[in-house]
């Protein structure tokens, strides 16, 4: 998507737009912060959980018959802002991952709150690690522990470190024997160009699918559980690795 800046209304429309036009999937991803583009004044532009943007997505998920994915600035209960990634199935249903590793390049640090949990949701016999943005550079915390089957990463990546977001997302399918889902917007905001890159990884690191550069598109890939079941069981890396745990400093 090429994103209006800090217009919730407009880009919910046009996402609703692009949804309708490409029915048939079992789940639409759409990028970080998806109704505003990256902005880092969240006390304009943060939503409450149930503000319009999640009331959007349920109804869409409803009317598609499919899970909506992208993340959202949230004002949080506790009165902190997350940058917030919902994964919201056709019943309703909700889960969210907050933005573990902010940008603190932009000052993302100083305008939100750090999630500190991973959330893996499993929908349709599929299992989604659920990743946003600068994330995709900390292997670490997005170890594949066998705990989950695809990784999606929502972004506002822009085009001038784009290497690192084409080889990166690569990295992240290999190492984790997974398929890699990286959804990225195009266009422009006040600090940055954004060429896409939107892409499907499968789990041996090639591109399986991707949409052009530069160019608003929708592209779909189907994920083959049995062909990842079989190639774990024939090159079980995921069982050599090596046992470790994460502290959270004090």
């Amino acid at each position: 998507m090429n994103l209006a800046w800090c217009d919730t209304a407009e880009n919910l429309r046009h996402a609703e737009q692009l949804i309708t036009s490409n029915g048939g999937a079992d789940v639409y991803v759409l990028p970080e912060m998806f109704t505003t583009g990256f902005c880092m004044e969240p006390n304009r532009i943060a939503e409450p959980m149930e503000g319009a943007s999640l009331q959007w997505m349920r109804s869409m998920a409803a009317k598609a018959d499919a899970a909506i994915v992208g993340s959202v600035a949230t004002l949080a209960p506790d009165g902190g802002y997350k940058n917030r990634m919902y994964f919201v199935e056709p019943d309703g249903t909700v889960t969210h991952y907050d933005k573990r590793h902010l940008f603190s390049y932009s000052g993302e640090d100083k305008h939100y709150e750090a999630g500190k949990e991973r959330v893996i949701v499993t929908f349709r016999g599929v299992r989604f690690f659920l990743q946003v943005c600068y994330d995709l550079r900390f292997p670490v915390f997005g170890r594949n522990l066998d705990d989950y089957d695809v990784a999606l990463y929502v972004a506002n990546w822009p085009d001038k470190r784009r290497m690192a977001w084409d080889v990166l997302l690569r990295a992240r399918a290999i190492e984790n024997q997974a398929v890699v889902i990286g959804v990225n917007r195009v266009g422009t905001d006040p600090m940055c160009v954004y060429d896409g890159g939107t892409a499907a990884i499968d789990f041996f690191g090639y591109v399986a699918a991707q949409c052009d550069d530069h160019a608003e598109q929708v592209v779909t890939y189907e994920v083959k559980m049995d062909e990842l079941r079989h190639y774990r069981n024939k090159f079980p890396s995921l069982a050599d690795s090596d046992d470790f745990s994460l502290v959270e400093n004090a």
